[in-house]
C-alpha cells in the first residue's frame, strides 16, 4: 500500500492578509452569530478549511456559523460595505477546491441553516435550508411516501444549499436529471445583503427571467443560496438490482439503450466500471465482495424501478436474457434482497475513494455524448498510457448521462510525486479527446480553482463575456467567493 503524505498544518495567515480584517473588523463580524458561533481557534477550524481528499487547504481568521437567514443576511450587508471577502461552504465535500478561503477571506459555513420548512406531499414538494443533507432530505421525503430524486455517495455530509451550488449530479440523473433538475423556487442572499425570494411551488411560472438559475452552478460567486423548494416524486414500488460482467463500454452503451427501450424511463441508475478499478476496492475495501464468479473487463450496476408493485424482475430478466443474445452481458447477478443490493452499491461507492490506497491519482469529471463513451474511453486510456507508460486508467461513471470520471492511478510502485507533476499534462490529453467529441471538463463537480485555468481555454468565448457581466452585476465588489470559476 501507498501512503500519500498528509497536508502540512495552514501556513499561518501573513501581515498583509491580517491587515485586511482588523480586529474591529472581525468583532463586528462575530457580534452578528455571537461568539459561540464564531470560530477563530485554528484547531477548531480544521474541518472546515481542508477538504475531503485533502488536497488543498484554507486559510482564515474567522469562520461564522449563522442560523438564520437574516444573520446571513447581515454578515454579507458588511462584507459589501467594507470590501471584505466571504468564502460559502455547505458540507465541505466539494472536489475542485471551490468551497474553502486560500486568501485569509472569511469562511462562512452554512450547516446551522438546517431546517426543512416543509414537506407537501400533495403538491410534490419539499422547502429545504442549505445546511440540511442530502440524507435528511432524503428521508423526510420518504416519511410521507415520496422521494427526493438524487443520489451521492456523500449524502449523509453534503447539503443542499452545496449540491445546488456545484448542480450536482448522482447515480440517478440518467432517470431523474441533475441538481436543476429539481429546484422549482430558491431564496438567494445577494452580495448586498438583500435577500431575493422567489420561494415558490410552482411548476409554471412565466413571470419574466427565471433568475434561479443563474445562482445553481454558480459556486457561490452570484449570491449565496439559503434555501430552495425542490420536487418530489411517487416512491417507486419495486427495484431490481443487478450486477453484469460486460465485454467493453460499447456493449454497456448499447444495453443501456435496449434496457431503456425495454422499460420507457424504467432505469434508474446505470454505473460503469473498469474491471482494474474494481480489483483496487476488492484489495483495500473492507467488507465487500465481488458478485460474481470471475471478473470481466467491466462491470455494470443496472437498477430498475417502478410504480407497479409486480413484474420488473421479469422484465430485467429479460433484458439479461436478450443482452447475453447479443453478447452484451457475459454474467450477472440480481440482487435477492434489499442488503445484496447494498453489497453491489458499496464496491461502486468505494471505487473513487480507495484509489487513494494505489499511490497518486490523476482524476477528471468529465462527460461526452453518451454514443461517444466507448471512443472516448479507448482514445484517452490510449493517450495517457503513451504519456505515462504503466500508468493505469480506472474509468468509472454514469453512463446513462454521458458522466465518466477518468481517473488515472500511478504505475505501480512508481514514485508519487513524479507521477504528479504529471497531471497537468494527462489533463491537457484528456480533455482534448473530450472537447473532439464535444464534451464538458466538469460534469458535476463544477469548476472551483481546479479547472478554472481550463475554462478560459474552453467556454464560449462570448458565455465568458456573459458570465462577468453576471459576476460584475451581482458582485460589483468581488466579495463572494473571489477566485472561483472565473
Amino acid at each position: 500500500m501507498v501512503t500519500m503524505t498528509p497536508p502540512s498544518p495552514s501556513p499561518p495567515l501573513s501581515e498583509q492578509e491580517k491587515g485586511q480584517l482588523s480586529p474591529a473588523l472581525l468583532a463586528q463580524f462575530v457580534a452578528i452569530v455571537g461568539t459561540k458561533y464564531a470560530i477563530t481557534d485554528p484547531a477548531a477550524q480544521e474541518p472546515y478549511l481542508v477538504e475531503m481528499r485533502q488536497r488543498w487547504r484554507g486559510r482564515t481568521p474567522l469562520v461564522l456559523r449563522p442560523g438564520t437567514v437574516a444573520e446571513v443576511s447581515e454578515i454579507l450587508k458588511l462584507a459589501n460595505e467594507t470590501g471584505t471577502a466571504i468564502v460559502p461552504q455547505g458540507g465541505n465535500t466539494g472536489l475542485v477546491g471551490g468551497q474553502l478561503p486560500y486568501h485569509g477571506e472569511i469562511l462562512l459555513s452554512l450547516n446551522r441553516l438546517d431546517r426543512i420548512r416543509e414537506v407537501d406531499p400533495v403538491s410534490n414538494t419539499i422547502t429545504c435550508e442549505a445546511g440540511v443533507t442530502l440524507q435528511r432530505a432524503r428521508a423526510a421525503a420518504e416519511a410521507v411516501d415520496r422521494l427526493y430524486p438524487q443520489l451521492l455517495p456523500s449524502e449523509g455530509s453534503c447539503t443542499i444549499g452545496g449540491n445546488l451550488s456545484t448542480n450536482a449530479g448522482g447515480t440517478q440523473a440518467v432517470a431523474y436529471g441533475i441538481a436543476r433538475s429539481h429546484v422549482l423556487g430558491i431564496e438567494v442572499v445577494l452580495a448586498d445583503g438583500r435577500v431575493l425570494n422567489n420561494l415558490n411551488k410552482l411548476k409554471k411560472d412565466n413571470t419574466g427571467y427565471d433568475l434561479k438559475n443563474l445562482f445553481i452552478g454558480a459556486e457561490g460567486t452570484l449570491g449565496i443560496i439559503t434555501a430552495a423548494v425542490l420536487r418530489l416524486i411517487p416512491r417507486p414500488r419495486s427495484v431490481e438490482t443487478a450486477w453484469l460482467g460486460v465485454p467493453s463500454p460499447a456493449a454497456a452503451v448499447e444495453l443501456l439503450n435496449l434496457a431503456m427501450e425495454r422499460t420507457a424511463g424504467g432505469v434508474t441508475s446505470f454505473e460503469l466500471m473498469a474491471r482494474q478499478g474494481v480489483e483496487v476496492v476488492l484489495r483495500h475495501a473492507a467488507g465487500v465482495r465481488y458478485p460474481l464468479r470471475e471478473q470481466y473487463p467491466y462491470s455494470v450496476i443496472i437498477e430498475l424501478s417502478s410504480q407497479a408493485r409486480s413484474g420488473l424482475r421479469t422484465a430485467l430478466e429479460d433484458i439479461l436474457t436478450e443482452g447475453h443474445a447479443r453478447g452484451l452481458v457475459q454474467d450477472a447477478a440480481i440482487a435477492d434482497s434489499l442488503e445484496q443490493a447494498k453489497a453491489f452499491w458499496r464496491i461502486r461507492e468505494m471505487f473513487g475513494e480507495m484509489q487513494r490506497h494505489e499511490g497518486g491519482s490523476i482524476k477528471h469529471d468529465v462527460s461526452v455524448p453518451i454514443a461517444a463513451i466507448p471512443a472516448f474511453i479507448e482514445e484517452a486510456n490510449a493517450a495517457v498510457t503513451r504519456l505515462v507508460p504503466g500508468a493505469r486508467p480506472l474509468p468509472f461513471g454514469h453512463v446513462g448521462d454521458g458522466n465518466i470520471h477518468y481517473n488515472v492511478s500511478q504505475p505501480a510502485g512508481a514514485n508519487t510525486a513524479e507521477f504528479m507533476r504529471r497531471e497537468e499534462e494527462v489533463h491537457d490529453a484528456v480533455f482534448a479527446i473530450v472537447a473532439k467529441y464535444g464534451g464538458s471538463i466538469s460534469a458535476e463537480h463544477g469548476i472551483g480553482i481546479a479547472k478554472r485555468e481550463w475554462l478560459a481555454q474552453v467556454k464560449d468565448p462570448v458565455a465568458l463575456e456573459l458570465m462577468r457581466a453576471l459576476k460584475r452585476t451581482l458582485d460589483p465588489k468581488g466579495i463572494l467567493n473571489p477566485g472561483k470559476v472565473l
